[in-house]
């Protein structure tokens, strides 16, 4: 039987040995990504570098993460604060997941969208039920994919990265699929990552920690792409017109070419 831990906020998390499954817990915004979701992330996988050997990531079944809060921003922006949230702590979180001395597991179920996409295409393995769809609905407000597009990169090549952020709409898992974004698809995700878990249980922790160092010391793309990227997300995260058509949406739910 797993052990529930306690003391997280915004996640449900679980140890089986020395496999963590942490659920994103957001159903009030949809698994939106909140600074009090980084700080959670963060301070779990600095447990799990020398606690765990494989960390899960999973959401809700109708919804993984939405991308970022845009209450949030909206309440941010209310106070005075306009120039735009740090991004570091959420692309080292990524970073994290990335180069992390574990095996990251992104197990897929409903919507990613966003900065949803940005926690996949981190993962090492990625796992999805066929009802799955992915989306980067940010050029829709002004915004950019900034930091996500060195992680889906990373996984899908600049040409299928870049189609997606300019079209803005949904491919479904089996897409995904093909172009590498999703490692495997099958209809019951949940059957798919016991069978997984059941492999992953037979590698050793020092032995994973030792490749994913060498790994990470083939390609050093993600922290080459780190600066662009912070100040890309920056730029437009603290453009007014950007915060105005985030405020509206938050408030009336329209997007930006509704009219009021």
């Amino acid at each position: 039987m797993g052990i529930l831990t306690a003391n997280y906020d915004t996640l449900r998390v679980r140890f089986d040995e020395d496999i963590c499954v942490a659920q994103i817990h957001r159903p009030e915004s949809a698994n939106a990504i909140d600074q009090r979701l980084i700080e959670e992330c963060t301070e779990l996988l600095r447990e799990c570098e020398s606690t765990a050997k494989v960390v899960v990531l999973e959401g809700l079944p109708d919804v993984f993460c939405n991308g970022a809060d845009f209450k949030e921003i909206e309440q941010r922006a209310g106070n005075g604060h306009r120039d735009g949230q740090d991004p570091e702590p959420l692309y080292d979180l990524w970073h994290r997941l990335a180069a992390g001395p574990f095996i990251s597991v992104a197990h897929v179920r409903g919507r990613v969208n966003a900065g949803g996409v940005g926690f996949v295409a981190a993962c090492d393995v990625v796992l999805s039920e066929e009802k799955a769809t992915f989306s980067l609905s940010e050029l829709l407000f002004g915004l950019m994919p900034a930091c996500v597009m060195p992680f889906l990169i990373r996984r899908i090549g600049f040409a299928r990265a870049n189609y997606m952020t300019l079209m803005t709409q949904p491919i479904a898992a089996k897409q995904a699929e093909e172009w590498g974004l999703v490692d495997v698809c099958e209809a019951s995700s949940e059957n798919l990552l016991r069978k997984q878990l059941l492999r992953l249980r037979r590698l050793g922790k020092n032995g994973i920690a030792r490749y994913k160092r060498y790994a990470s010391s083939l390609d050093g793309a993600l922290m080459a792409a780190k600066p662009k990227a912070l100040r890309g997300n920056v730029e437009v995260f603290s453009d007014p017109d950007n915060l105005e058509k985030i405020a509206r949406y938050v408030k009336t739910g329209k997007f930006p070419w509704e009219t009021a």
